[in-house]
């Protein structure tokens, strides 16, 4: 791995919710386990891997029982897990790098395209060809993946938006504390925000906060 995780960041226990699934795909989900990107100091919530297994069933990045397995996993060798959420992050962290030139229409580092190729043809390696139901199927299994299942799965999909990342939809939130990522499918197309119920309120009661103290600063300077 050549990428590392580029800011300093501050790691926090927090519990994941449904609000926190925004980003209208799975990478941009995971991307978004961070929050504050657009400050000094981001905030990642991905504080264990037993975190990093309850976004995973939260987002349905693979099944319930499928997980539990990794959990058990996780906690009969800790730093195996540990190991595993550190490489996830730094596929995170890549993944960001990636879709913000896309979004900023600057070239991609090579340096972060390698390393996205590397996990990539990693995950690809052991992704099994499954028919069921009438169809065939790519299958990521915990015989093959391990404690990186999560990651594999993440990284296939991760690489069908790279190629086909709909730039006039994929946004950066504007919000003062967020950078998050999102696909706007609002029908306006005219989002700017990851969730009005959040930093879009947030916006608005600041732009009111601004408004009423010009108020006063001009009521008062006209009584002098």
């Amino acid at each position: 791995m050549i990428n590392k995780l580029a800011s300093p960041m501050t790691v926090v226990s927090r519990s994941f919710s449904p609000s926190d699934l925004v980003g209208g795909h799975p990478a941009f989900d995971l991307v978004n386990t961070v929050t504050a990107r657009n400050t000094p100091t981001p905030i990642d919530w991905l504080d264990g891997y037993e975190r990093l297994l309850d976004w995973a069933r939260l987002a349905q990045i693979a099944e319930d029982k499928v997980l539990t397995v990794l959990g058990k996993q996780a906690a009969d060798s800790l730093p195996n897990g540990a190991r595993a959420l550190t490489r996830l992050k730094q596929f995170r962290e890549a993944l960001y790098a990636a879709y913000t030139a896309q979004l900023s229409g600057t070239r991609v580092p090579q340096a972060v395209l390698n390393e996205i190729t590397d996990i990539w043809q990693e995950a690809q390696s052991r992704i099994r060809l499954e028919y069921s139901g009438n169809r065939v199927d790519a299958r990521v299994s915990v015989e093959g993946s391990g404690l990186d299942l999560i990651r594999d799965c993440v990284a296939v999909r991760a690489i069908e938006l790279l190629r086909s990342l709909p730039t006039d939809r994929a946004r950066l939130c504007r919000g003062d504390r967020c950078g998050w990522l999102f696909i706007d499918s609002s029908k306006g197309g005219q989002r700017v925000w990851c969730d009005m119920a959040t930093c879009g309120n947030a916006a608005k009661t600041q732009r009111q906060q601004e408004i009423a103290q010009r108020k006063r600063r001009t009521a008062g300077s006209r009584r002098r």
